[in-house]
């Protein structure tokens, strides 16, 4: 491809916000942009192929077919473009730059991956990067990893993605609690579970759901820290990470209900995107995570 011939890059990173927020409207935030520049930068574009990329109506936002495989192109050159410039930042300063990492929330009381030592130690080796953490639920971090915008993520990810690595680290033991406010608190059987009202995190789907032993749900949260506060209300009952509820427990104001029947343990690995194994920040806390989890075993 000649120079004259290479795409727009502005355009093009128009035109993938677009197709991720699936409409002008969404994606006007994110590009600080009015939806009439959207529509003007996306009329451009599709006059410089010579095909139409989305439709737009009443039945809603949609990539026509050469869309879709146009968006698949473009991401492919992005992701490209965003490897070569971490490549000559490299060139510049191998232990600077920023580095982006996101964990799953309560992670802080986690004494299995002991995240905070294991960043101090990072950090130390690393005095010139600015790092960047972000706490997130499972699937954002997948994605955001996917998009290059974490550079490594920490978490509970039952669903594999392709052109994700996964590192397994440890187990995480999740029991099902109730609080001192709970009627199930002084006597309860595994029947009566099933009759009061459960708390589930937005991010579990109906099969997931369905593994912890419940059929339904009546409230939801995005972090577990409101699942904890939900809980703690008395109305709900809900699974709770063991390190979390611990403190709670030792009050008297959290206890375990049918332990041999309710509980999980989830795997928690760190990811990151294939092909960037070679970075020296992300091998480096790779390995620091990895030796981590083994002295816990």
């Amino acid at each position: 491809m000649t120079i004259n011939r290479l795409p727009n890059l502005k355009l093009l990173s128009v035109f993938v916000c677009v197709a991720r927020c699936q409409g002008y409207s969404r994606a006007q935030q994110e590009l600080n942009m009015t939806t009439p520049a959207i529509s003007a930068y996306m009329s451009e574009l599709e006059q410089q192929l010579g095909f139409v990329l989305c439709r737009r109506g009443r039945a809603g936002f949609s990539l026509t077919e050469k869309g879709e495989q146009y968006l698949q192109y473009s991401l492919q050159l992005l992701h490209t473009l965003q490897d070569f410039d971490r490549q000559v930042d490299g060139l510049k300063n191998e232990q600077g730059g920023v580095f982006s990492l996101g964990v799953v929330d309560s992670t802080a009381t986690d004494d299995r991956l002991q995240l905070a030592d294991t960043l101090r130690q990072f950090s130390d080796r690393f005095p010139a990067i600015y790092l960047s953490l972000a706490v997130r639920d499972p699937n954002e971090l997948q994605q955001q990893v996917l998009d290059n915008r974490l550079d490594l993520a920490i978490g509970h990810f039952p669903v594999n993605v392709n052109n994700l690595v996964t590192v397994p680290l440890h187990h995480e033991q999740h029991w099902l609690y109730c609080s001192d406010n709970h009627s199930l608190f002084a006597r309860h059987t595994a029947d009566d579970l099933q009759n009061v009202g459960f708390v589930t995190r937005s991010y579990w789907n109906q099969s997931e759901l369905a593994r912890r032993g419940f059929k339904a749900s009546s409230a939801s949260v995005e972090s577990i820290e409101a699942q904890l506060i939900l809980i703690l209300s008395g109305k709900y009952i809900g699974y709770l990470p063991e390190h979390c509820a611990r403190p709670w427990v030792a009050q008297g104001r959290l206890r375990r209900l049918s332990p041999e029947q309710f509980s999980y343990r989830a795997a928690f690995s760190l990811i990151f995107r294939r092909g960037r194994s070679r970075e020296v920040p992300i091998r480096a806390l790779r390995d620091l995570l990895k030796l981590r989890a083994a002295a816990g075993d």
